[in-house]
């Protein structure tokens, strides 16, 4: 004959969360089913400043672990004791035993495991019966560190400081540029890896773009969904003046019709580095950025005022 699995209402089972501790302490091997730590040692009541924390136990290399309790919905002031637990008392891992996880923490949690300083784990909490039997807890791990999320932060902490970089990059071209264009003034330093302002007709940009080790000045050609055959047309119009522009502009351009995109581009490449090189090169960058800008606008500037474009 085979049971069925009946879920008790956990206060049936223990009394008070204080209680559930003190069952956890005596049986602490129940964790390491779920999560992969290893624990022996627990005590209840560790203190943590003038706080106390639920459980403190090791793991398999002799660190701390906080455990933290609670026996309802997971609430912030909870989340609140797992952080300063773990902080105060030093441990390397923080485990969090609710009875019902809002989404919101789970969030939380994952985000802290992101962040690899700790790491965390959220379980789920509940008891059942079969039968007649005597109650037992189920614990679910919900969240808990993985590569994956390691992953995911060190991308968004990656992201992060490319974001901080190219504002900064960007901050100090713009202010360089103002003494010597008025061409993309009034323009908010970007965390993109590109700024641009309009080249006098709809779709055609001047835009300065760069890249970690990389950077560039060009007309970018895009009149938006659906105009793919108009911005070639318009690219194939300005390159039949292709050996008065590059006259004009001092040097030979890069032509990229990009066939099979929808836009296309007229640019200056250049290896002199990107945002990631040594800051102090920026400058020299920057200047040689800018110069080619505006021959690259002088240039363009009378064969996009013959272009035919639509509104």
């Amino acid at each position: 004959m085979i049971g069925k699995i009946q879920r008790r209402n956990l206060h049936e089972v223990w009394k008070h969360e204080t209680d559930f501790t003190a069952w956890l302490e005596d049986n602490i091997d129940v964790l390491n089913e779920v999560v992969d730590l290893n624990l022996t040692g627990a005590e209840r009541e560790k203190a943590a400043g003038v706080f106390s924390a639920d459980l403190v136990a090791e793991d398999g290399d002799g660190n701390l672990v906080v455990i933290e309790n609670q026996m309802e919905k997971s609430d912030h002031d909870h989340l609140g004791k797992v952080i300063t637990y773990l902080t105060v008392i030093d441990a390397k891992a923080a485990i969090w035993i609710v009875g019902d996880p809002r989404p919101e923490h789970i969030t939380a949690i994952n985000w802290l495991n992101e962040s690899r300083l700790s790491s965390f784990y959220l379980l789920k909490l509940e008891a059942i019966q079969i039968g007649e039997s005597s109650p037992a807890p189920l614990l679910t791990l919900i969240v808990g560190p993985s590569e994956e999320g390691h992953e995911v932060g060190d991308t968004k902490k990656e992201l992060a400081e490319r974001h901080v970089l190219r504002r900064k990059f960007w901050t100090a071209l713009l202010e360089r540029a103002k003494t010597r264009t008025k061409l993309h003034a009034g323009l908010a330093p970007s965390v993109y890896s590109w700024i641009s302002t309009g080249a006098g007709k709809s779709g055609l940009a001047y835009t300065y773009a760069m890249t970690q080790h990389g950077s560039k000045v060009e007309l970018y050609i895009d009149r938006g969904k659906g105009c793919q055959e108009e911005n070639k047309a318009l690219f194939d119009d300005l390159k039949s003046d292709q050996a008065e522009i590059e006259t004009a502009f001092g040097g030979p351009l890069s032509w990229e019709r990009l066939d099979g995109k929808r836009a296309c581009r007229i640019a200056k490449h250049f290896e002199l580095g990107g945002y990631r090189d040594d800051e102090s090169k920026w400058p020299a960058l920057q200047d040689t950025m800018i110069d080619a800008m505006i021959r690259l606008e002088k240039a363009l500037r009378p064969q996009i005022a013959k272009l035919k474009v639509g509104l």
